[in-house]
């Protein structure tokens, strides 16, 4: 589609949402609003609340540009409701999102895929909560692990724990934001991440948190973190994540983007934790910084994605 085309359309930046993301997502949504008014086109920012069926009428919105992070926005809520009014909308559809969004169900995918992924042991909240503990204990293969809501993203309700005495707290605090948590091996050695872009893999970043632990904190304050891209790794090992990342995107049946997080070992064996289906895009965010690696500008990365969505990929 030629860029005169393009401007004929109208397009809704949905953002904002109920979310205990809600103010990552607000920084994305904005950001990626003047990347696109930028390039002429014609764009609204929507701040998602109850009403959004009858906003994306009134506006008469044709395409949707996903900004939504965490519930309502990762999980197929909001594509449900955009297929049911015909709207196209960038990323993924109701069954990928929805998987991608639930870890347990996510890593069973990555395990029947043969895709590497740490050990882990799923805990739900309708089950009686010491005994579960009790069997956790029983299984448990070792410390450190992580703690983590299944439902959740931006490292909220996540714990790094370093030994028993810690994870009945742990377990508790992640059931405060879902119904179901995880309870997973923790990888010693370097956080990095893969962007997919219309079924390429992007320049891989590597993560490194002042703090040693990648959480909200380090994600969102500047200054908290060093980003490395592209990753300082052996050819070999530098195409197998890619080529594992590409395969865990695909697994679960994604589109257009998604930002894969994986942990490397002391060995260099990659293990993917999750996929992201509606990448972070503000200034600190690991997708803009892959694409511009690979010398795709922020207005660029916003346009092909939203090109992908009008494409119907």
């Amino acid at each position: 589609m030629k860029n005169k085309d393009m401007r004929e359309i109208k397009i809704g930046v949905l953002m904002g949402g109920s979310s205990s993301e809600r103010e990552v997502s607000l920084k994305t949504g904005r950001a990626i609003e003047e990347a696109l008014k930028s390039q002429g086109l014609q764009v609204i920012g929507i701040d998602v609340n109850g009403c959004i069926s009858q906003r994306l009428i009134k506006e008469n919105i044709q395409v949707a540009f996903l900004a939504l992070h965490g519930k309502y926005g990762e999980d197929g809520s909001i594509q449900g409701l955009l297929e049911m009014l015909k709207i196209p909308y960038t990323g993924s559809n109701v069954l990928a999102s929805a998987l991608a969004f639930h870890k347990v169900r996510t890593k069973t995918i990555f395990t029947y895929h043969h895709i590497p992924t740490p050990r882990f042991i799923s805990l739900g909240k309708e089950e009686d909560f010491s005994t579960q503990l009790e069997r956790v204990k029983e299984r448990i293969w070792g410390y450190p692990l992580v703690v983590k809501p299944a439902q959740e993203g931006s490292t909220i309700g996540v714990s790094l724990i370093g030994n028993e005495d810690a994870l009945e707290d742990a377990c508790r605090k992640a059931f405060n934001y879902s119904q179901e948590i995880l309870i997973e091996e923790y990888i010693e050695g370097r956080e990095i991440a893969v962007g997919i872009l219309d079924d390429q893999a992007l320049p891989i970043v590597e993560v490194v948190p002042l703090s040693g632990f990648y959480d909200y904190e380090s994600k969102y304050t500047i200054g908290k973190t060093e980003y490395i891209v592209p990753a300082p790794l052996k050819k070999e090992v530098y195409q197998k994540v890619q080529s594992i990342s590409l395969r865990a995107h695909k697994s679960l049946g994604c589109k257009g983007v998604s930002r894969v997080d994986l942990r490397l070992d002391k060995n260099n064996n990659p293990y993917v934790l999750e996929v992201n289906t509606i990448p972070g895009m503000t200034q600190l965010s690991l997708l803009p910084k892959a694409a511009g690696e690979a010398g795709i500008s922020f207005e660029e990365l916003v346009k092909r994605i939203l090109l992908s969505a009008l494409r119907g990929e």
